[in-house]
Formats: structure tokens, C-alpha cells, sequence
């Protein structure tokens, strides 16, 4: 089958990939799937990953319950047998695999095998295209489902890109009234359409003024820009992975008694919720897509400045709607 793979550190597209079926897991036919900061970072060496990158997809369920209906999958795979499956923590199973991250052959190929408690329908009011989007959405949904949001007053997002982006609109749904600062007038004015406030971060001359701040910077600066914002006693919510070792200074946190919460996978009901409500835009998030066979470039442009979404289209499919 095509495919789009990681191999002795080098991202290869293989037309002729043997793939090695799961047989506990459902058959998906991918439709389509989108880059993501983590597949940047994979590419960069981080987790170490060998084999099919691509985790944000939406495809055709082959068997099982949601036979011939569109799904998008839950990465994290779990055993199912331990301590933190037990109480019902499967995304930090030890044991866990994760679609396109780590031990699992991924999404940007024609075919990945989910285990089928992993799998969401997809309601024909989505599209495609705003399919790809559940799992990055329900990310930012983790956030609300981690904190009460009632307990914060001045919001900040740090970051102005793809994630940055869906974790100020989910906020905004929240009224919490976010404000996004970033390095990227262009990506700034998108938020700025939709009644989010933002500012360059060149511009900020405020410090300690944010009781609440979400690191959706992909960079280790983030968390050294957040200690510069966050009010002492406030909270931090790290989105941001990255390759390499970066050892933060943790002073900070002792001596302003901050509050540190890494936020990660998050709930796909409450994701797909959203976007068959259109309560959350991401349609103006596509800002370039390619074929699966192009894939090489998809990831030379999906590491440009200017671009946010970019999109890999595997097969045709003639109900999508967008």
C-alpha cells in the first residue's frame, strides 16, 4: 500500500509498503489525514519513532460495528490488563501503543488498524476535512476537562498555530475571552476574524498580568514566556512536545508557587460535538494539501511560517461534503 513512513531517521514515501494487519484491531480505509506539530517533531528524532507517521485522520471502518460509516481514532491503544486501564486511564497505559507515535503504524497510508473502542463515528453534517481536526480538537478540549475554567479570569494562549488556534476558540466557547499572542500577523488575523483578541508577542510589554496560560508554542521558549506572564499562584498548562533535551529552569515554579499542568489527549465526543454544531471553525485552518504521493513536500511546506493545516488526501471520497 502507499504510504508515508519514517526510516533510519529519514521520511520516505513508500508506494509498495507491506503493512502487518492487527488482527484485534478494525481495518480503516483513510481518507485523508493532516500534519501536525508532533509529526515535525517525530521527523527531528523525538520518541525515537520508526515506521508510519500520522495520527489526525478520518477513513472508512472495514468490520466491526462501524462497518461502512466514516471514524476517526483515539491514539493511545491500550492493554486493557493493567493497573491504569483498571481505572479507566487507558491514555496512560504503559503498555500503551500510540497510532503514528510510538510502536504503531499510523494514518498517512492507505490503511491503519484501530482497536475498535478507539473508533468515533463521524456525523454526515462533518466533513472530511473538518474530521481530521477531532483529534487535535479534543486536545484542546482537555483542557476544560482538566481545570475549572471558572476559576480563571485573564486567559492567555501562547501560540498562534494550529493547536494555539482550536484551544482559544475552545476557551472562547468557555467565555473566558482568551488573549493569543503569537509571532504571526497572518495566523493572528484568522483569530482576530473570530472575535478572539491577540497581540505579538514582540508587543507585550505587560508581565505577571495572566492567572491562567496555555504553552501551545511547540517550543521550549513557551514555558520561559509563560513564567514572564503568569501571575504568582497561577496556573500553566503545557501542550508543547518537542525533540531533544531541554531541561527548563524550575525556580520559577517554586518561588511563585505556580501551578505546572501537562495537557495532552483529550475527550473525541466533545470535539466531535462541536464541529457537527459548528461551534468551532477550523475550515480556515486547511491552508494546503497534497496528494498521499506527494507527501515529501506536504512536510517541507507544513514547516513554513505561514502554513497551518496542510492535509494529505489518500482516496477520493464521494459523500465528503466540503
Amino acid at each position: 500500500m502507499k504510504a508515508t513512513l519514517l526510516q533510519d531517521s529519514q521520511l520516505l514515501y513508500e508506494p509498495n509498503y507491506e503493512p502487518v494487519p492487527i488482527e484485534s484491531a478494525i481495518e480503516v480505509e483513510v481518507l485523508q489525514a493532516g500534519i501536525c506539530e508532533t509529526d515535525l517533531q517525530l521527523i527531528q528524532g523525538y520518541m525515537g519513532f520508526a515506521g508510519v507517521l500520522g495520527h489526525e485522520f478520518v477513513g472508512i471502518a472495514k468490520s466491526g460495528k462501524y462497518q461502512g460509516q466514516r471514524v476517526a481514532g483515539e491514539i493511545n491503544c491500550a492493554c486493557g490488563d493493567c493497573e491504569c486501564c483498571a481505572q479507566s486511564l487507558p491514555n496512560h497505559c504503559p503498555n500503551r501503543t500510540v497510532i503514528g507515535i510510538l510502536n504503531h503504524d499510523g494514518a498517512f497510508a492507505e490503511r491503519v488498524w484501530v482497536p475498535e473502542e478507539n473508533l468515533h463515528p463521524i456525523p454526515d453534517s462533518v466533513s472530511d476535512d473538518q474530521a481530521v481536526f477531532v483529534e487535535p480538537l479534543a486536545a484542546a478540549f482537555q483542557i476544560p476537562a482538566q481545570l475549572d475554567l471558572s476559576d480563571f479570569q485573564n486567559v492567555i494562549v501562547l501560540g498562534d498555530g494550529r493547536l494555539g488556534n482550536l484551544c482559544a476558540q475552545v476557551l472562547q466557547g468557555y467565555k473566558k475571552s482568551p488573549l493569543v499572542i503569537g509571532k504571526h500577523p497572518e495566523k493572528l488575523e484568522r483569530l482576530a476574524k473570530l472575535g478572539i483578541d491577540t497581540e505579538l508577542l514582540s508587543e507585550v510589554s505587560e508581565t505577571r498580568f495572566s492567572d491562567l496560560v496555555v504553552d501551545c508554542t511547540g517550543s521550549p521558549s513557551g514555558l520561559t514566556t509563560a513564567y514572564r506572564l503568569i501571575k504568582p499562584r497561577g496556573t500553566i498548562v503545557l501542550k508543547s512536545t518537542y525533540a531533544g533535551d531541554h531541561s527548563p529552569n524550575l525556580a520559577p515554579i517554586v518561588i511563585d508557587e505556580l501551578n505546572l499542568v501537562g495537557s495532552r489527549c483529550g475527550p473525541f465526543p466533545m470535539a466531535i460535538e462541536a464541529l457537527a454544531a459548528s461551534e468551532i471553525d477550523v475550515d480556515r485552518l486547511v491552508t494546503s494539501r497534497f496528494p498521499i504521493e506527494e507527501s515529501i513536500k506536504a512536510f517541507q511546506v507544513a514547516q513554513q511560517k505561514d502554513q497551518l493545516k496542510v492535509i494529505l488526501k489518500v482516496k477520493d471520497n464521494d459523500s465528503d461534503t466540503e
